[in-house]
């Protein structure tokens, strides 16, 4: 008899969503990243409180003509739906009538998944070609923007960010898609 090695089995995104529908992940917070299906931490207090004033930071500095979500799927690609905790669109929620598949900006809260937002989530977003990508950091309480999304095999999914800054509580970033907002780091932190 012939040795055979297990296989990991990646699930497609309608495999993913039936499973959703059947009810599989009631009271989870999960994600499919390539075609795994990832369980998520609960989120603690000042997570939650980081991402309601992010959102609202974000709303103020792109205005009108941005859709700024929460926790809310972005197709990234034909098995990866990751759910950022914050990620402003262009256009108006009306205008979609699926998920949407990019982003302006994508932010997530980050404490105990800091390692993994930093460079799995990195990876999935740079491959997906987000060019503003922002890390806020719970741990050091300070900001990460990484940019310029490029090829490099070194990294998850094939991608990664060749620019990346951090900011601490007394500074301002801009965003890419709005250069001529300035949004203050301390507003994002709890």
């Amino acid at each position: 008899m012939q040795a055979v090695e297990p296989r990991v089995h990646r699930w497609t995104m309608e495999e993913y969503h039936q499973m959703t529908d059947l009810g599989w992940f009631q009271d989870q917070r999960v994600e499919l990243i390539d075609g795994e299906i990832m369980e998520m931490p609960a989120p603690r207090n000042p997570h939650v409180v980081s991402m309601s004033v992010t959102e609202d930071a974000l709303r103020a500095a792109f205005g009108a003509g941005f859709w700024v979500r929460t926790q809310s799927p972005l197709n990234v690609g034909p098995a990866a739906e990751p759910q950022p905790d914050v990620a402003v669109v262009t256009g108006k929620a009306r205008d979609y009538t699926d998920h949407p598949t990019t982003a302006v900006l994508v932010v997530e809260i980050s404490d105990a998944t800091l390692s993994y937002d930093r460079n799995h989530k990195g990876g999935l977003y740079a491959r997906a070609g987000i060019t503003d990508y922002w890390i806020v950091n719970l741990i050091n309480r300070r900001l990460e923007v990484y940019r310029n999304p490029v090829a490099d095999a070194a990294q998850p999914f094939g991608f990664g960010y060749s620019a990346r800054t951090t900011h601490d509580p007394g500074d301002a970033v801009a965003p890419l898609a709005a250069p001529t907002a300035r949004v203050a780091v301390a507003d994002l932190l709890p």
